[in-house]
């Protein structure tokens, strides 16, 4: 079994790394003044930021592994899993990592979701200014105890920093789609979108016939777009896109049963046979 951090409180973290505790319902850590420490695989119950120059080679996000290059920003959300399992060694990181509970702010960014697995790339110049930001709102922390005054003055913080997030993605966001195929793209998101309005409890897994008459399309027409963008079949990126959100619901703890009902299959064993046709194993194999 991997060993997995709980971080059901934003100070669970800080004082994993050995940080100080500087406010109950948000902790703001400067990894170059814990460094060295230890790798973490984090569960999430809180939201968070990781700021940082240079990130460790390999991290997983969800049931991806990612390499993140050099001035970056990965966002986090509750019920996420991600980080590097703690291996022994120790790494020097710098940067920093913002976490705060829900309680404090839930903010609605899209860069927060496991389906926009791109982290968030810096020019120098925001580089510094986030830097300034997140120096000022920890001066802020350790010299005032906390009061309804001090957490609205860290909230528009907080909303600060994210609207400079927001900057990057929307930067990213428009490079991204000069260079990507449009349909690939509108296909991805209404599979988010499917899911994310609890459409497969009312018609079952997604089909290809749906997907292309939601986009105007043939179903041979758009299986014939989807080969070309991906040389697979548009019902393989299906059962890959349903695979993976399986996986993170299975790491959070979830029966078989569960994640079958909440991917919109009509009966469990349904889906431990495409789980096992798609990775060579069943979900409970994957869970152990």
């Amino acid at each position: 079994m991997k060993k997995i951090l709980k971080v059901d409180n934003p100070n669970v973290y800080a004082e994993y790394v050995g940080a100080p505790v500087l406010h109950p319902q948000l902790a703001l850590i400067s990894y170059n003044e814990v460094s060295p420490f230890r790798h973490s695989l984090n569960n999430y119950g809180v939201y968070g930021l990781f700021i940082q120059q240079q990130f460790p080679k390999y991290l997983s996000y969800g049931t991806k592994s990612i390499i993140v290059g050099d001035r970056s920003i990965i966002a986090v959300a509750p019920g996420q899993i991600g980080g590097a399992e703690d291996n022994g060694t120790s790494i020097y990181i710098d940067g920093w990592a913002l976490l705060w509970s829900p309680e404090l702010l839930r903010p609605d960014y899209p860069f927060f979701s496991y389906f926009d697995t791109n982290w968030l790339r810096m020019e120098p110049a925001e580089w510094e200014r986030i830097n300034l930001l997140l120096a000022t709102m920890r001066s802020e922390m350790k010299e005032n105890q906390d009061s309804p005054e001090l957490r609205r003055i860290l909230t528009g913080y907080l909303e600060l920093i994210l609207s400079y997030c927001q900057r990057i993605y929307q930067r990213q966001l428009t490079q991204k789609e000069s260079g990507e195929s449009d349909i690939l793209k509108r296909f991805h998101h209404l599979l988010v979108d499917y899911y994310s309005n609890g459409i497969q409890h009312e018609k079952g897994l997604p089909t290809v016939s749906c997907c292309a008459s939601e986009l105007a399309y043939s179903a041979r027409y758009f299986g014939d777009l989807i080969h070309q963008a991906t040389g697979g079949t548009a019902i393989g990126y299906i059962h890959n896109f349903v695979i993976d959100q399986a996986k993170s619901l299975l790491m959070k703890g979830l029966s078989v049963g569960e994640v079958a009902d909440l991917l919109g299959f009509e009966y469990p064993h349904h889906f431990s046979r495409l789980f096992k046709k798609m990775t060579g194993m069943t979900p409970k194999e994957y869970k152990q």
